[in-house]
């Protein structure tokens, strides 16, 4: 309401523009970021999982590639309210992250091409196992050595 007074006044400083605050998430108070990614984290777990739940009906691997996609771009999305977008697309391209990032944005691209186009139903599901380990690898990215450690337990298992 302050903000709005100063420019309504004429005395607005001189700050970052209303379009990157917003697409920055900034103008977002953190309670309300906080409930934001967990309505939309939840909305992508209930996705994934009635994705599953579809699976198992006659025709249901369409509507398996759509939920479950839908559902991981929904879990995605959800960072977006706790850092911004801008925020979120230069941390998805880091170095460390970019090959992760890439094998994830094309697996979801292409489950639903298995799905709808190619109408080969195996291979939209080896796509949805690779969307998991794609995520999966993606999200413990952001958790200091924990790629290290999953590394060190994989080796160790085979040896």
């Amino acid at each position: 309401m302050d903000k709005l007074r100063r420019v309504l006044s004429g005395h607005e400083d001189n700050e970052e523009s209303g379009l990157t605050q917003i697409l920055d998430g900034s103008t977002l108070n953190y309670s309300t970021r906080v409930k934001w990614f967990v309505i939309c984290f939840a909305a992508g777990v209930l996705c994934s999982i009635l994705g599953a739940a579809l699976l198992f009906l006659p025709g249901g691997i369409k509507l398996f590639a759509v939920f479950y996609t839908i559902g991981n771009v929904a879990a995605l999305s959800s960072t977006c309210f706790l850092m911004g977008p801008f925020k979120q697309l230069k941390r998805m391209f880091e170095p460390t992250r970019l090959i992760a990032t890439i094998v994830m944005l094309l697996c979801l691209a292409l489950t639903l091409c298995a799905a709808f186009w190619w109408k080969k139903n195996l291979l939209a599901i080896i796509f949805c196992i690779m969307q998991f380990l794609a995520m999966t690898w993606y999200g413990i990215s952001y958790i200091p050595f924990a790629r290290d450690a999953v590394m060190k337990c994989f080796t160790t298992c085979l040896s």
